[in-house]
């Protein structure tokens, strides 16, 4: 009997679809990333005629001898005051080859936390430099948050290429210089482009002005960029985010747990455990709104129930019965702190990891990273706002997680401060134990 493997079945499972690729912008302020995602919709035609007209009226009202694109994504009145962007600006569209998400975040760093939330889910990350400033700080910092979020794909765009007369050596010399950067970085795949988002060089059309550039687009790379083994297809994570009993006539014995898949494969007839009770059963079904699947796998939201009257809640987690994450109140994770009070030792805080909330305690601040040399400041024990650090955290119920490195959903979490409700910080679990 042959067999498929996990990737097999999903890449199989998904061709009636067409492919979802969610990506981030990223960089400093003024490298061009609402503009070129203007472009993007502009140029794949992903724009109604009066949002042109719009846009094309402002532009004049402002006296650009140009359509100001970036007037597409910046929404808030104040963004298009300042020209800067200051919220994440979600877009949507798509060609005939994929469906695209993108997360335009701000370039400033008092908003490197809306930086975090927007990249947070994204399969791939696209870091704007301008050509005439080459690398910076702040884009260095975001590279640096798109590793530590395990953002499997990373663009380097070399923007404003018009501006320095498409010099190749300037090109080569940013592109040398962000390599060997990104050599003390966790970046899988990278690729380094250079672009005119102003002017749409090498955005969607390949540019005359750089016959010594011989790689894709970078429409044609968002294209075909493979993201579908990104997942974690082996792990089976099932967080139940809600129990569904109908009481109605029609469904009067009906019991299923509600979530969204976080890893593996679900196939109907599979055994699982119920975490953290222990209990186990076997899948009787998968159901989506209105149909049955055989197999459910990541980011697929489902109903699934099982042979047996388990007792199962919000919270819980559906996992294999020999592959299931060990349940610990020992929580070591980088954290990426969001709020002007500091983060210390000692301190309380609400903790929310998938489906499952309780509360921490932040018994130790191991060290704190220097995003520009890597270096890890082990003399300070608090963490600022838009820092980094290694946190140890004791909780009040034990989490089922995984390492982020392994699963991006069930090995990370935010921190909520009880008084205000308000997220102030994000993390990145390192182990599960």
């Amino acid at each position: 009997m042959s067999t498929v493997s996990p990737v097999e079945l999903v890449e199989t499972t998904q061709k009636p679809q067409m492919d979802l690729l969610r990506f981030a912008t990223a960089g400093s302020v003024d490298d061009g990333k609402s503009t070129l995602i203007g472009r993007l919709l502009y140029d794949s035609k992903s724009i109604f005629a009066d949002q042109l007209e719009a846009v094309e009226a402002t532009s004049e009202a402002k006296g650009h001898d140009y359509v100001d694109l970036s007037l597409l994504t910046d929404g808030l009145r104040s963004e298009r005051e300042q020209g800067i962007t200051i919220d994440v600006a979600y877009r949507y569209f798509a060609t005939p080859t994929r469906k695209f998400i993108i997360a335009d975040t701000p370039g400033h760093i008092q908003y490197t936390r809306n930086m975090v939330t927007g990249a947070s889910t994204a399969d791939l990350g696209l870091v704007l430099v301008d050509a005439r400033n080459g690398l910076t700080e702040q884009s260095r910092r975001h590279a640096v948050i798109l590793s530590l979020l395990r953002v499997p794909h990373l663009v380097l765009a070399i923007n404003k290429m018009d501006l320095v007369d498409w010099d190749e050596k300037i090109y080569e010399d940013i592109k040398a210089e962000f390599t060997q950067f990104a050599t003390k970085l966790n970046i899988p795949d990278l690729e380094i482009i250079p672009i005119s988002a102003l002017k749409g060089d090498n955005v969607v059309n390949r540019s005359e002005n750089t016959p010594w550039y011989e790689g894709p687009t970078l429409m044609h790379h968002l294209e075909h960029v493979h993201v579908a083994s990104d997942r974690d297809l082996v792990d089976v994570r099932f967080p139940v985010q809600y129990v569904v009993r109908p009481h109605s006539d029609e469904y009067h014995d009906y019991r299923g747990y509600a979530g969204q898949v976080a890893g593996g494969v679900l196939k109907k007839g599979d055994e699982v455990v119920v975490l953290p009770s222990g209990m186990t059963s076997t899948i009787e079904s998968i159901d989506l709104f209105d149909s049955e699947v055989d197999q459910a796998f990541p980011p697929m939201s489902v109903t699934v129930r099982l042979t047996d009257d388990v007792d199962v809640s919000r919270g819980d987690m559906i996992a294999r019965v020999n592959n299931a994450p060990k349940p610990s109140q020992d929580i070591d994770a980088m954290v990426c702190w969001m709020t002007n009070e500091p983060l210390r030792p000692r301190q309380k805080l609400a903790i929310k990891h998938t489906t499952r909330s309780g509360r921490a305690l932040v018994k130790d601040i191991q060290y704190r990273l220097d995003i520009n040399t890597l270096h890890r400041d082990q003399e300070t024990k608090e963490l600022g706002l838009n820092e980094i650090g290694r946190v140890q955290l004791r909780t009040t119920v034990p989490l089922l997680c995984d390492p982020y490195s392994k699963n991006r959903t069930t090995g990370s979490f935010i921190l909520i401060d009880e008084a205000t409700g308000v997220t102030v910080g994000a993390g990145m679990i390192n182990t599960g134990s």
